[in-house]
């Protein structure tokens, strides 16, 4: 059992209020005080009741995060980076999916059934930013990805249009002028894959290259699955290419696959190149050229936004815009020096 406020404060020669501060990170405690508090603090091995500090300040504790699928490596990795930051504030997570279905987003953003949560973080597929607008006395929401309710909530995304536009020249800079895309998806209202084209066709023009048609290759699904049926689908239209951009690294891996089973050598024949950066990207034969979000910064950059529209109130400030970093990781599926 966690050691009572009392104890650590008769253990530091404190009273109980003065314990109480520096737990609570009031800034007016001496130093000497608050370091032998400290000790104290560590000593007993104190966790403070996150549970009952919620409660005195209005709040369950518990925040949401909703995306549209967690067998997906890249929401499960994302996933995970939510509880460490959440953890680190004594906040419960309950993770929720959706399939990218409009109802069920609709349902989330209503309130998660039977739980009292303080705020959401949501990556939409299916709502459109009309229907992503909130109430005034609505609960905090902060979304993920391109979907930005037409500016009107704070918004945490990887710049998609930057990156796929370095990836595309880093294609270029190979020597390969036949760059096919995967992954475009006209069908959902999240507009990420929307921002990967326009990022690849930008580093074409630039080039001096027109990106045709034939080489923009739309998919249902972001799957290893939808990958090979894409490369598959590109390789019988006889449409001549040496290097496939793919905007997620599933549908590289997919594609990867698809290609080696028709005979072709990665890189020799065909580079190819990922987006997420997943760990099955790392161990794949060869290693899968990638852009790496930085999604630790994405979970914590959004719960920042939360518990700041949380401290401050929901209507304290003008929503914020953060775009997250991202580096390029050059592996040996598109240069095989970097084996």
């Amino acid at each position: 059992m966690s050691a009572t406020l009392r104890e650590v404060a008769e253990r530091a020669g404190v009273s109980v209020r003065t314990v109480s501060n520096v737990v609570s990170g009031f800034a007016l405690v001496a130093p000497e005080t608050r370091a032998r508090v400290q000790l104290a603090l560590e000593e007993l091995r104190y966790r403070p009741n996150a549970a009952a500090r919620h409660l005195r300040g209005g709040r369950s504790g518990l925040v949401a995060l909703v995306v549209p699928e967690l067998s997906t490596p890249y929401f499960g990795e994302l996933a995970g980076h939510f509880a460490d930051e959440a953890d680190a504030r004594a906040l419960m997570l309950l993770v929720q999916q959706t399939g990218g279905d409009p109802a069920r987003e609709r349902e989330l953003l209503d309130g998660v059934r039977g739980q009292v949560v303080d705020g959401l973080i949501m990556s939409p597929w299916g709502l459109s930013p009309a229907e992503l607008r909130r109430d005034p006395g609505a609960a905090p929401l902060v979304l993920l990805g391109e979907q930005d309710a037409d500016g009107r909530l704070d918004h945490v995304v990887a710049g998609n249009v930057a990156a796929a536009r370095e990836m595309t020249r880093h294609l270029l800079g190979l020597g390969r002028t036949r760059i096919a895309a995967i992954g475009p998806q006209p069908h959902l209202h999240n507009a990420t894959a929307a921002r990967r084209i326009e990022g690849y066709r930008q580093a074409l023009a630039e080039a001096g290259l027109t990106p045709g048609p034939e080489l923009e290759i739309p998919v249902d699904r972001l799957h290893r699955a939808d990958g090979a049926v894409a490369m598959r689908h590109l390789l019988d239209s006889g449409t001549r290419c040496d290097a496939v951009f793919c905007f997620s690294d599933q549908l590289a891996l997919g594609a990867m696959h698809a290609a080696v089973e028709r005979g072709l050598r990665v890189p020799a024949d065909l580079a190819v190149a990922g987006f997420d950066d997943i760990e099955d990207g790392r161990y794949a034969n060869p290693p899968l050229t990638t852009i790496s979000p930085d999604k630790a910064a994405i979970a914590r950059a959004a719960l920042d936004c939360l518990t700041t529209r949380l401290d401050r109130g929901a209507q304290e400030s003008a929503p914020r815009t953060i775009v997250v970093r991202h580096r390029l990781e050059i592996r040996a599926s598109t240069d095989a020096a970097a084996r």
